[in-house]
């Protein structure tokens, strides 16, 4: 158990019996009133967001996690396939636990995924990929390579902005947490 004042982002704590991610924490201090916590919570199980008031004396149960190295190896009408990197053991992933995370994931791609109780609960991608560009409209004559953006079709399928300059075949450097372009590679 820990305080509630201890409550950081990105934490999976037990709360009302199940898992939930804190998204965002803001501790406030209102004048001669008591100190408390607005947390903004995930759950894990159903993805919905809520937020919640935890006053400062409050405890909450931090989840007490296993986190595997895990190796993406494909998907399949059953669901999608890793293989731990340690001991070689597969597992299958349904969409509810890997969720938005395949938009970024190629075949051999190596992930974090936490595991509470022996069962697979979160993915943890690393905070940038390296993507090849598969489709783009051409770039505009006279734009500037700060002034506008044009959609491009990334190899797994997701559409970011890239600068007029990019083209298809490029390798580009995608922010994984906010769909972001952030640099040509190659």
């Amino acid at each position: 158990m820990i305080s509630a004042t201890d409550i950081r982002p990105g934490m999976i704590i037990v709360y009302n019996g199940e898992l939930h991610r804190t998204h965002s924490v803001l501790h406030k201090t209102p004048g001669n009133l008591r100190g408390f916590v607005q947390a903004k919570l995930r759950n894990l199980k159903s993805g919905a967001m809520n937020e919640h008031r935890f006053r400062s004396e409050d405890k909450v149960e931090k989840a007490s996690l296993d986190t595997h190295q895990m190796q993406y190896l494909y998907s399949d009408g059953q669901g999608h396939h890793f293989m731990n990197q340690e001991t070689f053991d597969q597992i299958r992933l349904d969409d509810e636990v890997v969720g938005e995370s395949m938009k970024y994931l190629l075949p051999e791609t190596v992930i974090e995924i936490d595991f509470y109780d022996g069962n697979p609960v979160s993915v943890e991608l690393p905070t940038t990929v390296n993507l090849r560009i598969v489709e783009v409209e051409p770039g505009m004559k006279g734009a500037t390579a700060s002034a506008s953006y044009k959609p491009a079709k990334l190899e797994t399928g997701l559409v970011v902005q890239v600068p007029q300059f990019v083209e298809a075949g490029t390798i580009v450097k995608i922010d994984t947490r906010d769909d972001k372009y952030l640099e040509r590679v190659s």
